[in-house]
């Protein structure tokens, strides 16, 4: 499950790739689910104008568990994991604040047929805010390809690529800020701290 953090989980092909039964696997990842170890996020369906994918996403619920599991070898690229690993950190902390102030975000993901994706939609009464999250020191066009999708087909949404550099861009609509920065005051970033109604 390490190799699945923050991929889309098709049971049958884990099931393949360990030589046990699909249901076997469906077994593990409900225990994995019952003891708050992991979770999965759902794609973001809603007004859908592009055909999506339905596979959930999986992630551990801490990013330190992920790392203490995850197998590493000489053919594992550092940055696979990394990324993998501030994704989940990003994850945590977008829940917590969500349960903390009682948002009422459904925080699900964006991904098309295609290979648009957008790893972080948060869909509630307080707006719909649409979250990339890169582990990079420098934006490419490409990096805000998912945004800009995803941003087409619903105007109305805020899009934010965070990264691992340390000044913020603005690229169009798309604001780009480092991600320490926004995990240090993630309730101040969204505009609720201090909010008479938080």
């Amino acid at each position: 499950m390490a190799f699945s953090q923050g991929a889309q989980l098709n049971t049958a092909e884990v099931a393949r790739e360990c030589s046990v039964e699909r249901k076997t696997v469906a077994g593990y990842l409900e225990v994995l689910h019952d003891l708050l170890l992991a979770r999965t996020l759902d794609p973001f369906t809603r007004r859908a104008k592009r055909r999506l994918v339905q596979h959930g996403k999986f992630y551990f619920f801490d990013a330190g568990v992920f790392r203490a599991l995850r197998p590493k070898g000489p053919l594992d690229r550092p940055a696979e994991i990394d990324g993998a690993a501030l994704e989940g950190l990003v994850l945590q902390e977008l829940i917590a604040t969500n349960d903390l102030y009682r948002l009422g975000y459904e925080v699900q993901f964006w991904r098309t047929a295609t290979d648009h994706e957008v790893d972080f939609v948060l869909y509630g009464p307080r707006g719909l805010h649409a979250i990339e999250v890169k582990h990079t020191g420098v934006v490419r066009q490409g990096d805000l390809a998912g945004l800009r999708a995803f941003m087409a087909d619903y105007p109305e949404a805020s899009g934010t690529l965070l990264f691992m550099g340390e000044r913020a861009e603005q690229h169009g609509e798309i604001a780009v800020r480092p991600v320490g920065e926004v995990l240090a005051g993630l309730g101040g970033w969204l505009g609720l701290a201090g909010s008479a109604d938080v």
